[in-house]
């Protein structure tokens, strides 16, 4: 589903931020990677997300190479991708209904597809009744599965998470970490970003870890 072949990233005035980085995820994988900060995690999440494009290397998601895409392409290959972040980056003048709601917009399905997509994704992340409620009235923990709500109401391929248990307490961090579980169940491939040692070693799931750039 996702391969890492000779990938490296070069930044102008810094250098190498990924040096050779070599991996492969299966589809319906569940993987953390973690590091020191500045080993490079979010810019590898980047790459896979095509917000950034490799300096050398090739990374394939889905039998398609990333770096060949034309600009018209990338925001297909997106629609793949569900992106959940560690500040949830929610429109706070909008109500849930509508933050979930917005990839389905973009991407020009019905109104009453866009209805029971979003239904259904409240309902998977626990949130049934809330689509009404405004991000600032809600709790970190809602917030955070407000952000899966949205990732997932595109039905992605793949979910990328960039340290999304970050603002939460151990046992909400837990809860999070059951609804990745859940949808690594259905098929889809989810790699989690994280520097919460802790975690990781409670969920026995495959690591990789970034020192300078490197997979060691």
């Amino acid at each position: 589903m996702l391969t890492f072949n000779h990938v490296f990233k070069r930044y102008a005035g810094v250098g190498d931020v990924l040096v050779d980085v070599n991996f492969q995820l299966e589809r319906g994988e569940m993987a953390f990677l973690t590091g020191h900060s500045g080993a490079g995690k979010s810019t590898l999440l980047k790459l896979i997300a095509v917000m950034e494009k490799s300096s050398r290397g090739q990374v394939i998601l889905g039998g398609q190479n990333l770096n060949r895409l034309t600009e018209r392409q990338i925001p297909f290959i997106r629609r793949r991708l569900g992106l959940i972040f560690q500040d949830y980056k929610l429109l706070q003048d909008r109500t849930v209904f509508d933050n979930i709601a917005l990839p389905l917009i973009v991407a020009g399905y019905r109104p009453q597809d866009v209805s029971r997509r979003v239904r259904a994704a409240l309902n998977k992340v626990g949130l049934s009744g809330k689509e009404k409620k405004y991000p600032p009235v809600l709790s970190g923990g809602e917030q955070q599965r407000v952000g899966i709500a949205r990732a997932i109401v595109n039905r992605p391929v793949v979910i990328l998470a960039d340290e999304p248990t970050g603002n939460l307490d151990p046992e909400l961090s837990g809860e999070i970490m059951g609804l990745f579980e859940q949808f690594q169940q259905t098929g889809v491939t989810v790699l989690i970003a994280t520097h919460d040692v802790n975690l990781i070693s409670g969920m026995q799931r495959r690591v990789l870890t970034l020192n300078k750039g490197s997979l060691v």
